[in-house]
């Protein structure tokens, strides 16, 4: 997927978090296309994508619907993950880090270091972003051979805003949004370490924190519109 696609999904997965797009409400190639000034192939493309991630539902052959949830049902799923992808460190913490996958890893964070040593976003770093922090989730699942975390992830993948790669970005906020980008970035370091080390615990601990950078980390930002009423 290229980046303008990603671009698209993006904005989408903000409109249907932001209740842009209301749940059950119908929604088309050509109306979307038309809204976010784009062709309809990368939003054919982000339909599919957001039906996988469990946003939108198939109303028939021609169209999709936004997909019902709560709020209970995106925090239960995001904990889902983050108990599994922290069962994944764990494991592979205990077992030894291969060289091969340390590499992989450690390729991930330069990569980080680099998108974000510039002190700003713009808007191709999203993409960017998404696609390095989507292998290193990644590598970490597929390093610990269990076919039983692998598919347990996968399945909670198709839940709303579950997935690591689900993260809402604000491109019009990318000032608050590299603040996140880089606190996840700073976690992603911390994991590695436990890795590295074979901190099983320590590693499993931060990795469930890691999966809440979308969820709960907003508000420290200025990212979350209720985070004024949260906090009286």
């Amino acid at each position: 997927m290229s980046s303008d696609d990603k671009s698209v999904v993006t904005r989408l997965r903000k409109l249907i978090s932001e209740g842009g797009y209301q749940p059950g409400e119908r929604i088309g190639e050509v109306r979307v296309a038309e809204q976010l000034g784009v062709s309809r192939t990368p939003v054919r493309l982000a339909f599919r994508t957001l039906e996988q991630e469990g946003l939108l539902q198939r109303a028939n052959k021609r169209g999709f619907v936004v997909r019902e949830f709560s709020q209970e049902d995106v925090l239960c799923a995001v904990e889902v993950r983050g108990a599994l992808e922290g069962l994944a460190v764990r494991r592979l913490a205990e077992r030894g880090l291969p060289p091969a996958v340390r590499e992989q890893l450690a390729g991930c964070i330069a990569r980080g270091a680099e998108l974000l040593g510039k002190g700003y976003l713009e808007e191709g770093d999203i993409a960017r972003w998404s696609e390095l922090n989507e292998t290193f989730h990644r590598t970490i699942v597929e390093a610990t051979g269990s076919r039983v975390i692998g598919d347990a992830i996968q399945r909670n993948n198709h839940l709303p805003f579950a997935s690591a790669d689900s993260i809402v970005i604000d491109s019009a906020a990318l000032d608050r949004e590299y603040q996140k980008l880089y606190l996840a970035h700073q976690q992603h370091q911390l994991v590695f370490q436990a890795l590295g080390r074979g901190e099983g615990a320590r590693g499993e601990m931060l990795m469930r924190e890691h999966a809440y950078i979308g969820l709960r980390y907003g508000a420290l930002f200025g990212l979350d519109p209720d985070a004024e009423s949260e906090a009286e």
